[in-house]
């Protein structure tokens, strides 16, 4: 039999502790602030420095937000804050492990792939009017690539806003910018503006039949050839 030590925890790992239960219990619910921190010394028995670790701990975690000469509040949990609190570690892995960029573009396409479906299953006429007019600024802004980027993303993420999931949006804005450097060499090669125009017309054209079949070729099209157009640049 293996038996595990016990570990010595240090005190503000008690007070996160005791902090986190109050948070999920609902005793101190989203938008609330937490007591102060001499409360807080006071209650648990400890000093300001394991206070201030675990209002730290929480602000890290995106639990928290601490503003200067302002007592901590609970954030008011959004899909946006969840996967941004996941985006510098991601930046960082691509940066370490260039490699996981396959891994991030195969579940791009997925998940992409997945979305366009069910944007042609469910859209209005006047989702499609907003995918057009998401068409129109992504042509005006040709003038200024890296305006002509943003718009690029703005397109994506009107069609994961169409599928229906208010987590879609968040995940295709993340991957746009976990990997900037990625479609930044696509989007700017010669040529590829008018293309990705195109290409994204057909897209708009099977969400506007509820063709979702069509939807998904178009979309998968569109993909594998920016993926293809990329690996040629770095041969």
């Amino acid at each position: 039999m293996t038996v595990e030590p016990i570990q010595r925890r240090k005190l503000y790992q008690e007070v996160l502790d005791r902090l986190m239960q109050r948070i999920e219990s609902g005793e101190i619910g989203p938008g609330s602030q937490l007591p102060s921190e001499r409360e807080l010394m006071e209650v648990y028995g400890v000093g300001r420095v394991a206070v201030r670790e675990a209002l730290q701990e929480l602000a890290r975690s995106g639990i928290v937000e601490i503003s200067h000469g302002e007592r901590a509040r609970v954030v008011v949990p959004t899909a946006h804050l969840l996967i941004d609190q996941i985006a510098g570690g991601a930046r960082h892995l691509l940066r370490m492990q260039p490699e996981t960029l396959d891994h991030l573009k195969e579940a791009r396409l997925f998940l992409e792939l997945g979305m366009v479906k069910l944007a042609a299953e469910k859209a209005t006429p006047d989702d499609v009017l907003r995918l057009q007019a998401r068409q129109a600024d992504h042509r005006a802004s040709m003038v200024n690539l890296d305006q002509f980027m943003k718009q690029d993303m703005a397109f994506h993420r009107e069609i994961a806003r169409i599928s229906g999931n208010p987590i879609f949006p968040a995940i295709v804005e993340a991957m746009f910018g976990w990997a900037s450097a990625y479609y930044q060499s696509i989007v700017r090669a010669p040529g590829a503006e008018e293309l990705t125009l195109s290409e994204h017309q057909k897209i708009i054209d099977a969400i506007a039949a509820h063709d979702a079949s069509g939807a998904v070729k178009a979309m998968s099209d569109h993909l594998t050839r920016a993926s293809d157009l990329y690996r040629q640049a770095n041969l």
